[in-house]
């Protein structure tokens, strides 16, 4: 019994005994670490778990964080991403739950409508192939211009663009600086909204709520069943989060549950 209570003090002293009721998930400022923070923390609280939400302001490190074991799990993510991220680093992260959409849009400070884009001008688009694809996508939708049938497209594969309009590829995190500098940019949701822009107000084509593309709680194959992850998904999946997507973000993020 003496070694027992020695033992639980040196483990407690050391911050082990702790960090098994401690969750720590990386999350993009808006909306995910919004909802992390503000919703989802005093649920845990309520079970005896401590949430630690780590903000990062580009979608690589956080896999990578992931996959080496410095975060339980990260929230940021859609599965066409998560799949093209896995097949070119040689990770291992997997879904565990559906979280909400996030509409992906085209911004302009040169153009009000899609109707005034002229021959020549540049698009600025993600490099990474799931943003790529939605952006030629909703170019397709337009009828800007067209592409190749594919589970993944690039500007490589538009095969009609009438207009002969230039892409420049870039980091997803990229693109919302490029606005001064491109006629028309595709700006990830949680971008646009970190810098006060109003998708639905001020996007001049915007993915609907029928978009595949729903962001995941994601962590690393083999953790999905691990106590800690469980409790994550449970807590976000609850009406307190469904209502505080709904009444913060006005139908720029959607509940996918």
């Amino acid at each position: 019994m003496q070694f027992s209570k020695i033992l639980l003090g040196a483990l407690l002293a050391s911050g082990l005994y702790a960090s098994d009721k401690t969750i720590t998930v990386g999350a993009s400022p808006v909306p995910h670490a919004e909802i992390l923070e503000e919703v989802v923390k005093p649920i845990l609280e309520k079970e005896g778990y401590k949430l630690d939400v780590k903000i990062f302001n580009d979608y690589v490190i956080p896999n990578l964080a992931v996959e080496n074991g410095e975060l339980d799990a990260n929230y940021f993510q859609g599965l066409p991403y998560m799949k093209s991220f896995n097949k070119d680093k040689g990770t291992h992260i997997v879904p565990t739950v559906g979280v909400h959409v996030e509409p992906m849009g085209a911004y302009s400070k040169k153009i009000k409508s899609l109707s005034e884009l002229k021959n020549g001008d540049i698009i600025a688009i993600s490099n990474n192939a799931a943003d790529s694809t939605r952006s030629i996508n909703l170019l397709e939708k337009a009828g800007i211009v067209k592409a190749k049938e594919g589970e993944y497209k690039s500007p490589l594969d538009i095969i009609e663009n009438p207009k002969n309009l230039k892409f420049k590829e870039m980091e997803s995190a990229q693109t919302l600086r490029s606005l001064d500098d491109v006629a028309l940019a595709f700006i990830n949701v949680n971008y646009a909204l970190d810098v006060g822009l109003k998708p639905t107000k001020d996007a001049l084509i915007l993915e609907d709520k029928d978009s595949p593309y729903t962001n995941y709680v994601a962590t690393k194959a083999g953790n999905e069943n691990n106590p800690k992850i469980k409790a994550l998904d449970k807590a976000i999946l609850t009406p307190e989060v469904k209502d505080f997507i709904v009444k913060r973000y006005q139908g720029a993020v959607i509940p996918s549950f």
